[in-house]
């Protein structure tokens, strides 16, 4: 799938322009939508030095998104022939119809057979020293 995601308190809290603290499980999750194959679009309001430092941001935490505001690489915005609206099959966003679910929730709406051995991999990457990634597999029952 095509998977287009917010940044400002989607992928982070929102303290734009500012970059916010990483939301719980984030990164982790990103990376394992990218090796099932998906493809990930940085989809946000942010532009020029904000926008880069964002990109700068995730590709620091291991995310390089197949596109940045907009549908494919390759595309060339102009506001007089190309619309704003993404070609995605998923948007993933704090804005939606009662807001962000957390990380746990978009993977198991995005996942809903994803065999629990695989938690196991899941978990080990999001292992942190207060014990957090131990709790995964629970939030993502």
């Amino acid at each position: 799938m095509k998977i287009a995601v917010d940044f400002d308190g989607t992928i982070v809290e929102h303290r734009y322009p500012q970059i916010g603290e990483e939301k719980l499980f984030a990164f982790e999750t990103l990376k394992q939508l990218q090796k099932l194959g998906h493809l990930l679009i940085m989809w946000t309001f942010r532009t020029g030095k904000e926008l880069d430092e964002a990109v700068e941001f995730c590709q620091k935490r291991g995310i390089e998104f197949y596109a940045v505001n907009r549908s494919f690489p390759e595309e060339e915005f102009d506001l007089e022939t190309i619309s704003r609206k993404i070609d995605a099959d998923v948007f993933i966003d704090d804005r939606n119809v009662g807001g962000f679910p957390g990380w746990s929730e978009i993977w198991q709406m995005l996942n809903p057979d994803y065999a629990d051995s695989d938690l196991d991999e899941l978990s080990s990457l999001t292992r942190r020293a207060d014990g957090v990634g131990s709790r995964l597999k629970k939030l993502f029952r």
